[in-house]
């Protein structure tokens, strides 16, 4: 059985396909950007720099000296400045502010580059008509994010200085599900019309399934990392303090908690997910050779094997390194090459079925 978009039922013509395929790869890489920029921001400790939300008039910094100084002593009121950087320079505050300034302009930037297209491309009908509706969600889906923003900020504007790492990691969690949908979108309007293909074995289509479910899993775990800071605790490899199991991995109460809130636990959990995720890209890799594969499925085998073998390896050098910001930044735009890669795979697979 077919699609609208793959018998070309309500399909724009080819132009019209082209233009919407190009708006959507500008806004996936705005969206990529804005994920990496996420990262940095955090690990340069700028998120709580900005203490209020003003999603329609926020796009201009101050631009005095004395609209900068009113900022800074906004920042003084909260438990950050009073506890952890207090005594901080204007000049330090505003190296901080940047760049949670730039993710919240860029933030707007998106949602621009996404709501004033769709709203043309719908008037001079070029968007499928099947298609409308999961655009129109995405861009639901974009303004939640944004206050989702705001709601892991304003966890941080309390007793502790630090923004929940629950909500940091439903943050996280949206972004990626943002740019999963997008990219999904652009290989169903990517794929041939019309394409007949005999299905790929069995093995191969569970394997690419598994592989992206374990590099879902392992986004969330990466944003519990991350929000507890639990790439500082242990950074050597490939023992956790001289152990393979590190020494508090289970001394908190009740034990699952150990795998909510124990900075050595999550830790060891995101080190093997990744070996597991190691091991599925490569056992994908093997089950796939010999069965006279479609060319673009074995290249996308190619591409998500070799990031994922890259990204264990950015992790291992991130770790080892104590997390500096230009290998933590990177090591999360790793991530997401590795979620695109293993889409297009699982994409593929079921494009296959579907013929």
């Amino acid at each position: 059985m077919t699609t609208d978009i793959e018998s070309g039922a309500g399909a724009p013509a080819a132009d019209g396909r082209k233009l919407v395929i190009t708006w959507l790869t500008l806004v996936a890489v705005l969206v990529f950007a804005m994920i990496v920029l996420g990262g940095v921001t955090r690990l340069t400790n700028s998120g709580l720099s900005m203490t209020d939300w003003k999603p329609v008039t926020g796009w201009l910094p101050p631009l005095s000296h004395e609209a900068w100084m009113a900022e800074f002593e906004r920042y003084k009121a909260f438990p950050e400045y009073q506890k952890i950087n207090k005594g901080m320079s204007l000049s330090e505050f505003q190296g901080i502010y940047a760049f949670e300034f730039a993710h919240r302009v860029l933030g707007r930037i998106i949602g621009l580059a996404f709501f004033v297209p769709f709203v043309l491309l719908l008037l001079l009908r070029k968007i499928p008509r099947s298609m409308a509706p999961r655009l129109a969600l995405l861009f639901l889906l974009g303004a939640a994010q944004g206050g989702m923003g705001w709601f892991m900020v304003k966890s941080g504007l309390v007793d502790h200085p630090d923004v929940s790492h629950y909500r940091l990691t439903a943050h996280l969690a949206l972004a990626s599900l943002i740019f999963a949908a997008l990219l999904w979108t652009i290989f169903d309007l990517l794929r041939p019309t019309g394409e007949r293909r005999a299905p790929a074995p069995a093995t191969v289509r569970r394997t690419g399934y598994a592989l992206l479910l374990l590099i879902a899993l392992q986004i969330i775990i990466g944003g519990f990392v991350a929000g507890l800071n639990a790439g500082f605790v242990y950074t050597d490899w490939p023992l956790m303090g001289g152990r393979f199991l590190p020494e508090d991995f289970l001394h908190m109460q009740p034990l699952y908690h150990n795998f909510l809130e124990n900075p050595g636990t999550v830790q060891f959990v995101h080190r093997m997910v990744g070996y597991a995720i190691a091991a599925a890209a490569i056992w994908l890799y093997l089950v796939s050779r010999g069965w006279g594969l479609d060319r673009r499925l074995r290249l996308g085998i190619s591409w998500a094997v070799t990031l994922v073998l890259a990204q264990v390896f950015l992790g291992i050098v991130t770790l080892l390194h104590v997390v500096p910001v230009a290998l933590g930044a990177a090591h999360q735009a790793g991530g997401m090459l590795v979620l695109a890669a293993a889409l297009f795979v699982v994409h593929d697979l079921r494009s296959e079925q579907a013929t």
